[in-house]
């Protein structure tokens, strides 16, 4: 009996042991914990971030912290969304790395990627600084406070780039001589009715590259100057309607205006459209495309040619693209002549506010799309 006290009161003592052994591993991981936080806390918070230097696939980000521990930064946790993904859920936990992983470089930092910045996007963007452990592990600071930028539209040096490959599928040169412009009966009614018989510009669709300065920036009006090749006139056909404005090329392509390239597209079709704008010099369209699009030799390009041959303006568009012209100014309807086409309004064919398909090789460049 004296020996089952004494065992029974050994079994006390190994179980008050083991309940100590445990309270203290316990302690030591709060104490873990807690000196985890107090590490996160001591890492600087950014604060006052700015974004510059912001173009179609990159920006610059700079922002301020406190001296605190600013030696122990290792690296920038960057947390970039588009603006319509911004109550998602955001990495709460300190051990989960953000999209964006840089190493602690001096501000201002470029953020550069095609793969992840789109032109003309919105997007949010927060951040966080980091340090990272001998175990491979980060501690890092809170988030910053969120703000939002949005990228900007293709360069002259990404439209360029589009130019070229324009270019390489623009076929040969077939000559015409006449632009033209399709729209309902009503259409024409209402420019003699309101307009004083003038077609006005209007801003241009959202249609085509989504970098493109163009888009819902430039006024305009929209002709074509294709020709069947069997015939070297205008197609009977037309998406846009049944009636048709027609006008002889030199009243609106000629040595007192600039031809500029605009953009390059297909709508998840074998046929490839070219946009060309054609501006009155020192017009104010002439100004805008000058500060953003590349301009083309009117006599020598693979698009659209305007040439004095024997004392006459000669004229010549690409076979193997569809062209779509935009004249900056206004256009008197007294200027050429208004008829109905004798064939079929084909709406498949229409572009108005076509998107562009982004796997085409032929048509898209290594920018955001």
């Amino acid at each position: 009996m004296v020996r089952n006290d004494h065992m029974l009161e050994k079994a006390k003592l190994n179980l008050k042991d083991e309940i100590n052994v445990q309270f203290r591993l316990v302690n030591a991981g709060n104490k873990s914990q807690d000196s985890g936080i107090a590490e996160m806390e001591e890492l600087p918070v950014p604060h006052n971030i700015r974004i510059s230097n912001i173009t179609c696939d990159s920006f610059k980000i700079s922002w301020e912290m406190d001296s605190k521990s600013k030696d122990r930064i290792t690296h920038y946790f960057i947390d970039l969304n588009k603006k319509e993904n911004k109550n998602s859920n955001k990495f709460k936990h300190k051990d989960v790395p953000t999209k964006l992983v840089a190493k602690a470089v001096p501000l201002p930092m470029t953020v550069r990627g095609h793969w992840f910045l789109s032109p003309r996007t919105e997007y949010t963007v927060a951040v966080q600084t980091a340090s990272k452990q001998v175990d491979g592990d980060y501690v890092v600071s809170e988030w910053s406070e969120i703000i939002e930028f949005c990228t900007a539209d293709y360069s002259k040096v990404h439209l360029t780039q589009l130019l070229e490959k324009a270019e390489v599928i623009a076929g040969r040169m077939l000559k015409f001589s006449v632009f033209y412009r399709n729209q309902h009966k009503e259409y024409f009614d209402y420019i003699r009715e309101h307009h004083g018989n003038a077609m006005q510009p209007s801003v241009k669709d959202n249609s085509g590259s989504h970098g493109s300065p163009i888009s819902g920036k430039l006024e305009g009006i929209f002709f074509s100057c294709s020709t069947e090749f069997n015939t070297g006139k205008p197609p009977q056909d037309s998406p846009y309607g049944r009636y048709r404005f027609e006008i002889a090329a030199e009243k609106l392509f000629n040595p007192n205006t600039n031809l500029y390239f605009g953009d390059f597209y297909c709508m998840y079709t074998a046929y490839h459209y070219v946009i060309l704008v054609i501006a009155p010099v020192g017009s104010p369209g002439d100004e805008f495309c000058k500060q953003r699009l590349p301009q083309l030799n009117s006599q020598d390009n693979k698009f659209l040619t305007c040439r004095e041959e024997d004392g006459m303006l000669v004229y010549h568009h690409a076979q193997d693209v569809i062209l779509e012209v935009i004249y900056t100014d206004p256009v008197d309807l007294s200027l050429g002549t208004v008829a109905e086409i004798t064939g079929h309004q084909l709406m498949s064919l229409s572009t108005a506010n076509a998107k562009k398909d982004p796997s085409c090789k032929t048509c898209n460049i290594s920018v955001g799309r």
